[in-house]
């Protein structure tokens, strides 16, 4: 095996992917407290083409030395808001036709494994503090809730992990065929 460089891999220049259609699917995060977290969302959120995410209360935002440290530049690629409130977002998106979904074990989440996104439809998934998870007054206004299904003893998981995992789960329901193309010629 040879590892394959950068220029053989064909990524978009900012530009190309500011013009290609994205997933419809918005992060918010609801009082995340570590700037390398939101700064691996937002790395996470241009590799799967994320709408746009939305940074809520103490989250940090852009411009940060932080963030870029994990972002790596994907805080340029990705749009993305600021609301003094979570609970704010989340009314401005439903008011947008966006299904809000918390990432959050709750009762009646449906486990991630279980669910299937709906053609057409627009998911702003909602990703909470690290140690207090989403806010409920947040969750009270979400119209479900995802978890993720865990086999260890802590049942949590980092925030910015999570936002992989389920980010991953989407982009392959929805985009896979798309833009996976190249995984059929590889070899395990």
């Amino acid at each position: 095996m040879r590892k394959i460089t950068n220029e053989e891999l064909g990524r978009p220049t900012p530009e190309e992917f500011s013009r290609r259609a994205k997933m419809p699917v918005c992060v918010v995060l609801d009082n995340v407290r570590s700037a390398q977290n939101v700064g691996a969302f937002f790395r996470t959120g241009d590799a799967f083409a994320v709408a746009r995410i939305a940074l809520c209360g103490i989250t940090a935002t852009p411009p940060s030395r932080e963030i870029h440290k994990t972002a790596l530049g994907a805080e340029q690629t990705v749009p993305w808001e600021h609301f003094d409130s979570t609970v704010a977002c989340v009314e401005a998106l439903r008011a947008e036709g966006w299904t809000v979904l918390a990432v959050e074990q709750v009762e009646g989440a449906s486990m991630l494994d279980d669910f299937v996104p709906r053609p057409g439809v627009k998911y702003a998934l909602v990703f909470g503090n690290e140690v207090d998870g989403v806010a409920q007054p947040v969750v009270d206004l979400c119209d479900g809730a995802l978890e993720i299904p865990q086999a260890g003893t802590k049942h949590s998981i980092n925030v910015s992990v999570s936002g992989g995992v389920v980010l991953w789960q989407f982009f392959c329901q929805i985009y896979s065929k798309r833009y996976l193309c190249r995984t059929e010629n590889s070899k395990i």
